[in-house]
């Protein structure tokens, strides 16, 4: 199968500068710099329809083009790689193998936007990442492919990587930015939108890792053979899916968008583990509903996954048995997300510990059908928040009661979990 992320790895290390290079690294950006505007790269990204791929789904060059040209004053790249939800690990796997092709997709995107300086936010515990990455931006820079005059073309952007404190709200764009600068990592309201008013108040646009990563094949191969690579017509590209749970061989792997959930598993996999059985799996990530046997064959692609009633999110699939507690499972899910609450408004604040708090007396068996009334209540209601970390971390919450409300109904009325 064709790999686009995975192209240049090399078994068991990290690929070096003279690897890439001699397998066409840079060369996207030796194209771009010389034969394209700044115009015709957005206008690239926009057809070949790339979508951000840390976890919004949302069009890449679309994005980009909410920055006005003439907007004055300076404008910013922010590379999102915070990554810390559970279950999620692709851009840790991606830059561990090969920085390189983010470092030239942060340039093209640099180049397409007018941006002169760039900043990749890492979470602190990606340390062979941020290593990995400040040498290849240090070999970048000392090849002329980085900083002042790139490959003589009047081009100008450099590159600095930033080590996150470490909370999952990070990954909030708006809260980013506000750790960025220095101050407490609360999301900010919105209008106005990052894109006209961002980091230090200047124009400003956040991409994933995987998403800038895809640039440089763009670039060199177009958008109609970026198309080409998914399973189904209305999707674009490949994909990291981030596998673990019960399966035979858990780990990342790059796969056409729109591959059945069944082939993920079965062959990508190798299957459930001996003597498991498949009971159902997070598609996208900690945040996202339930799937069960009945999804198996759903194209992961956003779209698919959207009318399958979950969200195809970070692409991080968490598979499950049969002998799986899902109250057990949900309620350690929404701890985590009430840990990590910034705790900025009332709804994730008092919200999410009162659902850790019903969860915890359902699967003691002190629980009623009353507060599992209250759960279904807390699902609609906890969607009113600042910002997506409560409807995310209400997400699993949802597909529980969905698709086993019957086994939450059993820890209530035996009076304990069933799987003791």
């Amino acid at each position: 199968m064709e790999q686009v992320l995975f192209r240049h790895n090399r078994p068991g290390r990290c690929v070096t500068i003279s690897e890439y290079r001699a397998g066409g690294g840079f060369l996207p950006l030796e194209k771009a710099l010389r034969e394209m505007s700044p115009d015709q790269v957005q206008q690239r990204v926009i057809d070949s329809g790339l979508r951000g791929r840390g976890g919004a789904g949302f069009p890449t060059g679309k994005k980009w083009s909410f920055v006005p040209r003439d907007l004055p004053g300076p404008r910013w790249l922010i590379c999102n790689c915070d990554e810390m939800e559970p279950g999620t690990y692709k851009d840790r796997v991606l830059l561990e193998a090969n920085p390189y092709l983010l470092v030239e997709g942060m340039i093209l995107a640099c180049y397409a936007l007018g941006v002169e300086h760039s900043f990749i936010f890492i979470r602190r515990g990606y340390e062979t990442a941020a290593t990995n990455l400040a040498r290849a931006i240090a070999e970048a820079r000392g090849a002329g492919l980085l900083g002042e005059n790139i490959l003589a073309s009047g081009f100008s952007c450099d590159i600095d990587v930033h080590l996150s404190a470490g909370r999952y709200i990070c990954g909030e764009e708006t809260a980013l930015m506000n750790a960025l600068e220095g101050r407490r990592a609360n999301p900010r309201a919105k209008p106005p939108f990052p894109a006209i008013k961002g980091l230090w108040g200047g124009a400003t646009v956040v991409n994933n890792v995987e998403s800038l990563a895809n640039i440089p094949f763009i670039i060199a191969e177009g958008a109609d053979r970026f198309r080409s690579l998914a399973r189904i017509p209305e999707a674009s590209g490949m994909k990291l899916f981030c596998v673990s749970g019960h399966v035979r061989s858990p780990g990342c792997h790059e796969l056409p968008l729109g591959i059945p959930l069944s082939e993920i598993i079965d062959d990508a996999c190798g299957g459930m583990r001996e003597g498991s059985s498949f009971k159902a799996c997070l598609p996208g990530g900690a945040s996202t509903p339930y799937f069960t046997p009945e999804h198996l064959s759903v194209p992961m692609d956003f779209d698919a996954v959207a009318r399958a009633g979950s969200r195809l999110g970070t692409g991080g699939v968490v598979v499950f048995d049969q002998n799986t507690c899902m109250v057990r499972a949900t309620l350690n899910l929404v701890r985590f997300y009430a840990r990590e609450s910034c705790g900025w408004c009332t709804p994730c604040r008092e919200g999410l510990p009162y659902v850790v708090r019903l969860l915890e007396e359902i699967e003691a068996g002190r629980g009623s059908l009353e507060q599992v009334a209250l759960l279904q209540e807390h699902v609609r209601l906890l969607n009113h928040a600042f910002c997506a970390l409560a409807p995310g971390a209400m997400g699993p919450v949802d597909g529980l009661l969905r698709h086993f409300e019957e086994e939450v109904v059993e820890h209530v009325i035996r009076g304990r979990c069933p799987f003791n």
